[in-house]
Parts: C-alpha cells; structure tokens; sequence
C-alpha cells in the first residue's frame, strides 16, 4: 500500500508523486492496511508485555533486594512465570514478522523525513524494530543453549528489553489515533495491486488471492501453533504435541532434563571420589562424609524445577533438610546461606539462599526413587520451590552459614 498521496495514473501509467526518484519503489492498494497492522499490533503490544513482565520475575531470580528475599510460595511460581516467558517471546516471532510486512511499505515513504519531528518519529521505530529483532533473537537462541557471542546475555537481555518496552510505549503514543481508527475499520480486501487506472474492491477476491482476514487468521494460527508445540514441555498434557519442546522432561534421566553435565562441569571424578566430604562452615563447622550424610534423617517432598529454557517437570525429591544443617552449625531462619559446588569455575558454581526458600530447602540425593545420577548432581544437590534451576545448585561441596 503505497503510504503517500495516492499516485495518479495517465494512460494506463502510475505517475510518481513530485520529486520521488523513479528508482524508488512503489506500493500498490494490496492486503495490506491499518486494519490488519493495527490488529496484528496489539496482538503482539500484548504478547510483549507478558514477557516483559515475566522477564522481570525471573531477572529477579538473578539479581533479588537484600530485604527481599525470592519467595517459596507458591513452589510452581518460577514454573509458570518462566514458562509464560519463553512461551509470549515464541510466540512474538510470527507476530513481529507478520507486523513488520504489514508496514514494510512505510520503510520507501517520500521525503523519507519531512520534518525534524518526522526524523525523531522514524528513528524511534528504527530503535524499537531493531531493539525487538535483537531481543528476541538472543532470546532464541538462549533456549537453543547457543551463545555465539562474548557478551553477558543476562545483562543485555534485561537492559535491551527496557529498550523495547520504552520505545513501544512512546510508539503505541504516537500512533494511538492511527491504531484507533485501524481497530475499528472492517478487515476487507485482497492481496493483489488493481490495475493502473482502476480502483480495487475490497470485496473480491482474485483467484488465488489471499483476503486480510485470511493474513489474520494465517498470522494469528501461526502464533496459535508456536505457542501450543512449545507450552507441553512445561505444561504436562500439553506433552505429546511440544515439537518445537528443546527438553523433553519424559524421555530425560530420571524424569528430568540435563542442561550441563559432570563431564562438561568438570567434576565428574571429584564428584565420585571416596573421599567427597560435605564442608558446613559457621559459628559452629563441621563436616560430613557422604555415608554420614545418608544416616541422617531424610524427608520426601514433591517439588518441579525450571529452568530458563522454558522447560520444567515435577519430581519427588528425598533428601536432608538444609535447616537442620543450618542450625547444627549454629544459624537459624535470619540466616543468609551460601552453597558452592565441586565445579572449579563456572558463574552457577556458588549461590545463596534465604527466607522462606532456606526453610523449605532440601539437600537432595534421591530423584523419583533413585539415587541421583551424577549429571543430576550427585552425591549432593540443592532443591528449594519457586526457584531457577540453575540455582539448584548441584555436586554440592560447601555450605556457608552466615548472619
């Protein structure tokens, strides 16, 4: 849809509006409108929204306030709201792509810039398109375990989605009476330019063409099919159609998937040597080995870990309560406990917990019935409710008991 005045024909020839090269390209009255961009729009305001939201939650798993410690309750909390996550990012792929044809002829409009307050304008979308391709791309490619670059994907991810959320609320402001007027304009039309001298009725069809609703319904059933072969590997009776599921939690090593293994940490000899020993530092230290840490008194409890991916899987995990310990090494519920694993290096390698995840911590060495494997953390691993699995901290070495 050529977006300028629109071009007059003589003699079966479209003129081009003054002053236009006659290289630059032209755009007939075809499917697309502010109808369908105005709709796919929202659609795609709304799934970006939703990920921005959950993206803060899970950001908050990474970098939480001193005096506010990441909650135990609900224990699926960081299951849903990372599954939502990955799911809305998905899910926006087809719906930017469609969105971005939908306003591509606005890229060839003439001047390019009519004013300074023009210039602005476009060099705000310029940001927010290149901000969202960037933002969903890395966000691809993390649930793909791919990192082909040097920089810290939790920093620019989190950053770069302030970047896209800011520029989509000052777009939405902009445009707000053009999405007004698209919202309530019929969805009519064809896919195909009109001859040169004719006018294009909205209510055929050519053969072969395609009408706006059906972009509609193409773009809204592509996001539909994303969204459902993605949502099984966290949603249990959505399992059997996850396709596009990068973990399938039913066929992994005791129910649940593996993102690192004790070779690719580098601790699969430390973790099986007869001389493991379980360090608890505090006013109180003591260690244990691991046939002292199995003759202590051990507890079952039904808790899902999540991971970043988007996938997730319930367990039963049978294990020591990580208060017990606390206590016997002199802390108690005000306590701030650090937890280090065998790994040599690695940013996983140490986390901390407190509050109400501390109290309902476990020590695990059992999963689903069995004794840990070691690519699941064996002898020791941490399992605490409503928290990232990468901070389930596994191969457990050391446990600091701080005020």
């Amino acid at each position: 849809m050529d977006s300028s005045p629109k071009a007059q024909t003589r003699s079966g020839r479209r003129l081009l509006p003054a002053g236009r090269p006659p290289f630059w390209p032209v755009f007939g009255d075809g499917v697309r409108s502010e109808a369908i961009t105005a709709r796919v729009g929202s659609a795609l305001g709304i799934a970006f929204g939703l990920c921005f939201v959950t993206g803060l939650l899970s950001h908050y798993q990474y970098a939480p306030w001193g005096w506010l410690p990441i909650p135990a309750a609900p224990a699926w909390g960081y299951r849903l709201s990372q599954g939502t996550h990955v799911i809305t990012g998905l899910v926006s792929i087809p719906l930017l792509i469609t969105k971005l044809w939908s306003v591509f002829p606005k890229l060839f409009e003439w001047p390019p810039a009519r004013s300074v307050v023009h210039a602005l304008e476009r060099l705000s979308i310029a940001v927010l398109v290149s901000a969202s391709l960037v933002e969903v791309g890395i966000g691809l490619l993390n649930i793909l375990t791919w990192y082909p670059w040097r920089f810290s994907f939790i920093d620019v991810h989190h950053w770069l989605a302030w970047v896209v959320i800011g520029s989509l609320l000052l777009h939405i402001a902009v445009k707000l009476p053009i999405i007004r007027r698209g919202l309530a304009d019929p969805v009519a039309g064809r896919i195909t330019a009109p001859e040169a001298g004719s006018e294009p009725d909205p209510e055929t069809v050519p053969a072969g063409g395609i009408t706006r609703r059906g972009v509609l319904i193409a773009g809204g059933a592509g996001a539909g099919i994303v969204a459902l072969t993605t949502a099984g590997q966290a949603l249990t009776p959505l399992h059997p159609v996850a396709l596009l599921g990068v973990r399938d939690p039913q066929r992994a090593p005791l129910g649940v998937p593996i993102n690192r293994t004790a070779a690719q940490a580098g601790v699969r000899q430390l973790a099986v040597a007869p001389t493991y020993r379980l360090r608890v530092t505090g006013p109180t230290p003591f260690e244990l080995t691991l046939d002292e840490l199995e003759a202590l008194p051990g507890v079952q409890r039904s808790l899902p870990i999540a991971c970043v991916e988007g996938w997730s899987a319930g367990a039963r995990w049978i294990g020591v309560e990580l208060m017990d310990l606390v206590t016997r090494a002199g802390g108690n519920a005000d306590s701030r406990v650090v937890l280090t694993s065998l790994e040599p290096d690695g940013p996983y390698r140490r986390s901390a917990i407190s509050g109400s995840q501390l109290h309902a911590a476990l020590l695990a060495t059992h999963l689903n019935g069995q004794r840990l494997t070691v690519d699941h953390g064996y002898p020791l691993r941490l399992i605490a409710p409503d928290r990232a699995g990468v901070f389930n901290t596994k191969w457990l070495t050391r446990i600091e008991v701080g005020r």
